[in-house]
């Protein structure tokens, strides 16, 4: 049996490393790197669904500001001030980057590569690309440093903030969750090829000459050159074709025009895969009055965005210790969410449970100063809830008032 002292339990418990750790960095390797394809940057300079679906979920993160409230922890900065980071926050990270510029950078980053890196010298936040950072695991703690483009530049765990997407390979490093759409991306090219040979080629083979007599391979070039020539739908042939010397035009079984091969219906389905795939509804790219857009572009802020921010937000509480929330307020497709979150702490406050200052900081607003705000508010037409229980809830009675004296003659 193990005994604990009490007193120095906390301190002993931040102390105590983890025992697995040294085996943990052994099984990752002595430096952790990119597992994402430059097929993914590709798909999404080339591929339409790719980079819509990436874009949106891009410029949905890119939208949201954040407050910050008290400190959490020490952090890696403890001078730190909430106004100087609420300044990097939501209006300039850097002198160098706008605000939009920054952010976009980021959850680009994380979405086609699956990992996102922000530098902060304890004055600016600045974003490292993804693609070109190492993580170098510590055999006690968790991570030794960040490696940029193989070591030409070294950084300490306190200076870098990563989020990372899930990953079913490393505990260190995200995985693009393109990689789950390899198989879909890899037959657009291919449909995206074979309709450009259609249209360079200005036909498809879907009938043969014959011929009762032998022609020499002299003469079948003349012929299909002259084809080329006079008949090519690309140079506008329209000619009466004359066929001599016994040739006769005969279709090939199970030949297909270019409408017949239903390339419109297997497109929108490896396009729905991809966008599901990236965490976008599709219903959202279809436009027109659907009935569904709006649950679908709440489920897609649900489900997609706010997870990403969290992460940013989990990440940047890390490096500067302190409690930040992604304001929402703004976010029309949330504002139902909201209405019932006001509703709820609304009904704690007057049923008593909550203070108004309490329910103000768990909407995240300054307390109110009113000293009646930290009192409890309990509900006058309660039985038993007066100041004197022996009283109960009932109104009292008025006094009763003498009964007037009459004097008899």
């Amino acid at each position: 049996m193990t005994w604990y002292n009490p007193a120095t339990w906390f301190v002993d418990t931040e102390e105590k490393a983890n025992p697995a750790q040294e085996t943990i960095s052994y099984q990752e390797g002595s430096a952790v790197n990119t597992t994402a394809s430059i097929n993914y940057t590709n798909a999404f300079s080339n591929l339409e669904s790719v980079n819509r679906g990436v874009n949106m979920i891009v410029n949905a993160c890119a939208s949201l500001d954040y407050d910050v409230k008290e400190k959490l922890n020490s952090g890696t900065y403890p001078g730190l001030k909430v106004k100087t980071l609420v300044n990097l926050l939501n209006s300039r990270p850097n002198p160098y980057q706008s605000l939009q510029e920054f952010r976009t950078n980021l959850f680009t980053d994380f979405l086609l590569e699956g990992n996102a890196f922000i530098y902060f010298d304890g004055a600016f936040l600045y974003h490292i690309p993804a693609v070109n950072m190492q993580i170098v695991p510590d055999t006690k703690t968790f991570i030794n440093c960040y490696k940029y483009m193989g070591g030409t530049t070294e950084f300490a765990p306190n200076e870098i903030a990563h989020f990372k997407d899930v990953s079913g390979v490393s505990i260190y490093r995200g995985t693009s969750r393109l990689v789950a759409a390899n198989r879909n991306i890899r037959i657009l090219y291919k449909m995206q090829d074979f309709q450009e040979n259609f249209f360079e080629n200005g036909a498809i083979f879907t009938i043969a000459i014959t011929t009762d007599n032998t022609l020499s391979q002299v003469a079948k070039d003349k012929t299909v050159l002259n084809w080329l020539r006079n008949y090519n739908p690309k140079s506008g042939g329209k000619k009466p074709v004359i066929l001599d010397s016994g040739m006769k035009p005969v279709p090939l079984a199970g030949a297909n025009s270019f409408r017949e091969l239903d390339f419109d219906t297997s497109i929108k389905s490896n396009n729905v895969k991809i966008l599901e795939t990236l965490g976008v509804p599709p219903v959202l790219l279809d436009g027109g009055n659907q009935a569904n857009i709006s649950p679908n572009l709440r489920l897609f802020y649900l489900e997609t965005v706010m997870p990403i921010v969290r992460k940013y937000v989990s990440a940047m509480e890390l490096l500067t210790g302190y409690d930040i929330d992604a304001v929402v307020s703004n976010v029309s497709a949330l504002q139902p969410e909201l209405k019932d979150v006001a509703a709820y702490h609304t009904t704690l406050v007057n049923g008593g449970v909550l203070t108004p200052n309490e329910a103000r900081v768990e909407l995240r607003y300054e307390k109110d100063k009113d000293p009646e705000s930290d009192k409890l508010r309990v509900p006058a037409n309660i039985a038993g809830s007066a100041v004197d229980p022996s009283t109960g809830g009932a109104p009292k009675k008025p006094a009763s008032s003498p009964k007037p004296t009459t004097n008899t003659p």
